[in-house]
């Protein structure tokens, strides 16, 4: 394992949006925008794939319905499809469109990027707060 896939492993000292060191969101399926199970990001993550989700099937299946279907299995990718209860680095706008719904799902704070605050606000994460 070289420097760079370590940095990442462990979350590669970013913060979350209490301020503490980045948690892991989910190891299984695999998540985050370097697949390392951290929603952590990077300049090319144009998606901002930075809040940990707890999904459910209302929003799975609001996201189907704006294009974006993770409830497929796509093995070409290594994705098995998600199932409510999964964790999953969601896209900080996704996560704001589907709260503007009514339909936003559950959040880990801990697992949560602080780049997730740049688009939505903290008392709108901690209304959705779940325990890890």
């Amino acid at each position: 394992m070289n420097d760079m896939s370590r940095r990442f492993e462990r979350g590669g000292g970013a913060r979350n949006v209490l301020g503490g060191p980045l948690a892991l969101c989910c190891a299984s399926p695999r998540t985050g925008f370097f697949r390392d199970g951290f929603c952590n990001t990077a300049a090319e993550d144009v998606g901002t794939h930075v809040i940990c989700a707890v999904v459910t099937d209302e929003f799975l299946r609001f996201s189907q319905g704006r294009g974006n279907d993770l409830l497929t299995p796509r093995p070409e990718f290594d994705f098995p499809g998600l199932r409510a209860g999964d964790g999953w680095c969601l896209c900080a706008l996704r996560w704001r469109e589907a709260l503007e719904a009514g339909v936003a799902p559950k959040v880990r704070l801990a697992a949560t990027h602080a780049r997730a605050l740049d688009f939505v606000r903290l008392a709108d994460l901690e209304a959705h707060a779940v325990e890890a």
